[in-house]
């Protein structure tokens, strides 16, 4: 397996030098060595080091994520995790969503005034129940 040096890693990944070596000190990655001061891996670190990408996009921490690499540093994802998150990020979208609408809506109104609009007095009750969201599914707000 051919070895890469920190710098190809960095490009290679678009992963700053800082990241790669606290990567390396919570475990995540490994070097295999050095070449004067410069540390080396091995290149299936890119996949490794992609494998954390997705994780942190999806909002796992480093920790859940270190969990997810068994012993031999193969990948072993929790599924109940990763559907657990979903379940979240779909609760988020549904609540962004329902925001954008708000937003687009108080933009667009043709309304004398905001306070004058029966949508948006819907909305503003909804946000101050505290269940934008719900709201939002129970009455179609729009």
């Amino acid at each position: 397996m051919k070895s890469l040096d920190i710098s190809e890693v960095v490009q290679s990944a678009g992963v700053p030098a800082s990241t790669l070596r606290f990567y390396e000190e919570k475990g995540l990655i490994a070097s295999i060595g050095r070449q004067g001061l410069r540390r080396q891996f091995n290149s299936n670190v890119l996949e490794r080091l992609a494998l954390i990408s997705m994780g942190r996009a999806a909002g796992l921490s480093l920790d859940d994520i270190a969990a997810m690499f068994g012993p031999d540093g193969q990948p072993s994802i929790d599924r109940k995790l990763l559907a657990t998150r979903a379940d979240e990020l779909e609760k988020a979208v549904r609540r962004l969503s329902v925001m954008r609408d708000a937003l687009r809506h108080a933009a667009g109104c043709s309304a004398p005034s905001h306070m004058e609009c029966p949508t948006f007095r819907r909305i503003l009750r909804a946000a101050e129940s505290g269940a934008f969201a719900e709201q939002r599914i129970k009455k179609g707000l729009r």
